[in-house]
């Protein structure tokens, strides 16, 4: 499954999508597929070289998922790059589908669409409560996203 390059992207890149990223990552791993490459990124620029929100480190840590990653914002390359690109909300992929380049080669999708459609809600003006929502809803659509495009 090495040929499985995975974009998570959301607004600024330092709560769902390095999530997303860590806990995507980490489920292929636990099934067994090391090939896998996982990245995140966000359609805008606010957080650009910092590290994920320390909630979502907190949350992470409690659930034993590995996480290390510097905000970056999304750039035409990457639709190129990579095999599939997964918006956490419909702002998101609508921004994706606004700047995706005519050559671009990978499937842009709402990350919910491999489940229940529903978008993964921007924790950052909550509490934790909302981390660990986004965390819950992140380990299912890595399930749910692996299961249909990995099959196992």
């Amino acid at each position: 499954m090495s040929d499985l390059k995975v974009l998570i992207v959301c607004l600024g890149n330092i709560c769902r999508s390095p999530m997303g990223e860590a806990v995507l990552r980490d489920v292929a791993l636990k099934r067994g597929l090391s090939g896998i490459i996982v990245d995140s990124c966000g359609t805008a620029a606010y957080h650009a070289g910092e590290e994920p929100d320390d909630r979502t480190i907190s949350t992470c840590r409690k659930h034993k998922i590995p996480i290390e990653h510097t905000a970056r914002q999304l750039q035409t390359s990457d639709f190129t790059e990579f095999t599939h690109i997964l918006a956490a909300d419909q702002s998101n992929l609508r921004n994706l589908e606004r700047v995706k380049p005519r050559n671009a080669t990978a499937e842009v999708r709402l990350w919910g669409s491999y489940l229940d459609d529903k978008p993964i809600s921007d924790p950052y003006y909550g509490g934790m409560n909302g981390f660990e929502q986004v965390y819950q809803q992140c380990l299912a659509l890595s399930n749910a996203f692996l299961d249909r495009v990995a099959g196992n």
